[in-house]
């Protein structure tokens, strides 16, 4: 093999590098799962849950906003301050009414950047603001390492990245799996090239890691390649994220217990739509895929599972001239799952405050009153158990909130 050919197919290893074990046992039905769902973009939160009790909100949205509940198209109500984009009716709506899905707003970062890539570096990081940035330690690494480390949660725990490349979010000292679902089976490493890498590493220090990294990626195709062939009797949805969901599902029931996605396509400067168009397509594809994902993990693992969709900030308040949305700063953040609390499922939880014009940030958006590490730290301590000392060690220097979301 060419030096050339070998560099090239050795980019699309199945593993992340590190060094270390990447098999666990399989998790049992009571371990607790999380998934964390990353809308890259930042999308419109004031489309998806929607402050139907605010006049300014339809004073500043002319063209793009949804309609109030009861009228055509309108929004599905929540309560009385909130509803829901219509576009969720047949997915996230059931899934709120039944106690298994909230909404966090008022949620995000105090990064001001606006800027697309920074801000969601400095999410996936969950670092200090001020401090210096390690970029070799992202938050869901740091608690799967203290799980792993103090043996909470069975004394086990198993990461995986349903992603072509390791983002931030997982990177760090515990050994983690990545791999992008939609692609699998049109791998640039096949058995053949698998054998002469593997080969080329024996009875070095990467040798092992280089084995099980393959083993990792020829069992997860094999566990994919056994859904797709159930489809196909089961008449099963082959489309977008709601199959990827499904097969991450399959995955976290079976071998994996923490895990990251990212979904891109939510930037809408131009044309978002209203209750139909752009931004309501995707959505519609995001919550048949979330709902698919609860159905597909099984009632069992449902109840010990929250999945957490967040985004890097919102959008602006007001619609621009080109009846879409600019860069913003709140948001609002998605928790579901079969085990969350009665104070949480089926309502819109956290600090808020009336959607008015004075009550903007700077005048254009929602303002961050739910801090997401506070927010985030408050379910994992309650979600694994977690000391003070263990929740620093997670995100150094924040009180965790206590929300109980759980």
């Amino acid at each position: 093999m060419q030096r050339r050919h070998f560099l090239s197919l050795a980019s699309t290893l199945p593993f992340t590098g590190h060094l270390g074990r990447l098999h666990a046992a399989a998790p049992q039905a009571a371990t607790p799962r999380l998934l964390l769902v990353f809308l890259r973009g930042a999308y419109d939160c004031n489309s998806l849950l929607v402050p139907t009790h605010s006049d300014f909100y339809y004073a500043a949205r002319p063209n793009i906003a949804i309609p109030r509940p009861g009228e055509a198209q309108g929004a599905l109500e929540l309560d009385g301050q909130w509803g829901l984009h219509p576009a969720l009716q047949a997915s996230i709506l059931p899934l709120f009414q039944a106690g298994q899905a909230c909404f966090l707003p008022f949620a995000g970062t105090h990064d001001l950047s606006r800027s697309h890539f920074e801000t969601q570096d400095s999410i996936e990081l969950g670092q200090d603001l001020e401090g210096r940035r390690n970029l070799r330690s992202g938050f869901l690494n740091r608690l799967a390492a203290v799980l792993s480390q103090d043996g909470q949660a069975g004394a086990r725990v198993a990461p995986m990245a349903f992603t072509s490349q390791l983002p931030l979010m997982m990177r760090g000292d515990l050994p983690t799996a990545n791999m992008a679902l939609a692609s699998v089976g049109r791998s640039g490493v096949d058995g053949r090239h698998s054998q002469v890498i593997a080969s080329m590493y024996q009875g070095s220090a990467l040798g092992t890691a280089v084995s099980e990294g393959f083993a990792v990626r020829d069992a997860v195709q094999r566990s994919v390649q056994e859904e797709m062939d159930r489809a196909g009797r089961d008449a099963i949805s082959a489309r977008g994220f709601s199959l990827v969901a499904r097969r991450m599902a399959a995955l976290m029931r079976e071998r994996f217990d923490l895990g990251f996605v990212d979904v891109g396509g939510w930037d809408t400067h131009v044309n978002q739509g209203g209750a139909t168009g752009a931004l309501a397509n995707r959505l519609d594809e995001l919550g048949q895929g979330l709902a698919g994902f609860a159905e597909e993990i099984g009632p069992e693992a449902w109840r010990h599972t929250v999945v957490v969709v967040i985004s890097e900030f919102g959008r602006t308040f007001r619609e621009n001239g080109n009846r879409g949305t600019d860069h913003g700063h709140g948001t609002t953040y998605w928790l579901l799952g079969g085990g969350l609390s009665s104070r949480a499922g089926g309502h819109v939880v956290g600090e808020q405050i009336e959607l008015s014009e004075k009550n903007l940030f700077q005048n254009r958006d929602h303002p961050v009153l739910n801090e997401y590490r506070a927010v985030l730290g408050g379910l994992f301590q309650r979600m694994y158990g977690l000391g003070p000392a263990q929740m620093q060690r997670v995100f150094a220097g924040v009180a965790p909130r206590e929300l109980r979301l759980v």
